[in-house]
């Protein structure tokens, strides 16, 4: 009987004990660790989804370390058990490619912020103020109140343009007169107005030039520098102002037209 404890018994109270203490000890240095991890990543001013999203994936890393430690301390052979989550682990991974780079690219928008919340940006195809980042789509709102969830994959693979996160815009705008019209006066009218719209920015100073001399029309680039929140109005109201002061001023603003040349030919008298 001694014989029997102290050849299975023992041994395998020992192992077990042994494994326990594995187990629970790792647990709570594994707890201290992602702590650890997680004032780390605070201190880098990383974003919190990102930051609960790492200690999770970490620690779940770290319980499947302790596991197979607790294993082998039994005596359980974990090779297999190591081969089969790895082929699991492949399996997944290929089954959810797309998932995969949505998530990657997800990571890469919250860590190098192209935009930030709020921001009115072009991406993925889309043109809206973004509302939320998550890590696998984004959420934007379109201007006629749409929501639009676009995959992170779509948004970091293509061209982003972010209209906020400069503080000024400048306003490309075209104006055609006619050949007839009085140029010089024309180019006048184009300075009156922009001198009396106070939300122009006065440096960079306002650009007003004749651009081209087209089929029907002689163009004009008016090109004023605004406040970015004030880039649709400040365009809007140029626009009108534009057209009301050409009329007034008799400046004719040209459409494409064709003219059509008739020749009568006279037949041969028999």
């Amino acid at each position: 009987m001694e014989n029997f404890f102290s050849t299975y018994v023992t041994p395998w109270a020992l192992n077990i004990l042994l494994a326990l203490a594995i187990f629970f000890v790792g647990r709570w240095v594994a707890k201290l660790l992602i702590s650890l991890l997680e004032r780390i990543l605070r201190k880098a001013k990383m974003e919190d989804m990102l930051i609960h999203f790492v200690s999770s994936i970490c620690s779940i890393l770290l319980l499947l370390i302790i596991v197979v430690a607790s294993l082998n301390q039994l005596g359980v052979d974990t090779t297999s058990l190591i081969a089969l989550v790895g082929a699991a682990g492949l399996a997944v991974g290929l089954a959810l490619q797309d998932s995969l780079k949505n998530f990657a690219a997800g990571v890469m928008l919250i860590v190098f912020k192209p935009f930030r919340e709020g921001d009115f940006v072009e991406a993925g195809g889309v043109a809206g103020v973004v509302e939320k980042i998550h890590i696998f789509n984004t959420e934007m709102r379109t201007g006629d109140n749409r929501q639009v969830i676009v995959p992170n994959g779509g948004i970091y693979s293509g061209v982003i343009i972010n209209y906020s996160s400069k503080g000024t815009r400048r306003i490309d705008m075209v104006f055609g007169i006619g050949y007839d019209s009085d140029l010089r006066r024309a180019k006048e009218v184009l300075n009156e107005i922009i001198a009396a719209d106070e939300r122009i920015l006065p440096d960079p100073e306002p650009v007003i030039a004749v651009s081209e001399l087209a089929d029907n029309s002689v163009n004009f680039v008016v090109r004023p520098w605004v406040k970015s929140g004030d880039y649709w109005a400040v365009l809007w109201d140029i626009t009108e102002q534009v057209k009301l002061r050409f009329d007034q001023e008799g400046i004719a603003i040209p459409f494409p037209q064709m003219d059509v040349h008739l020749h009568k030919t006279e037949q041969p008298a028999e």
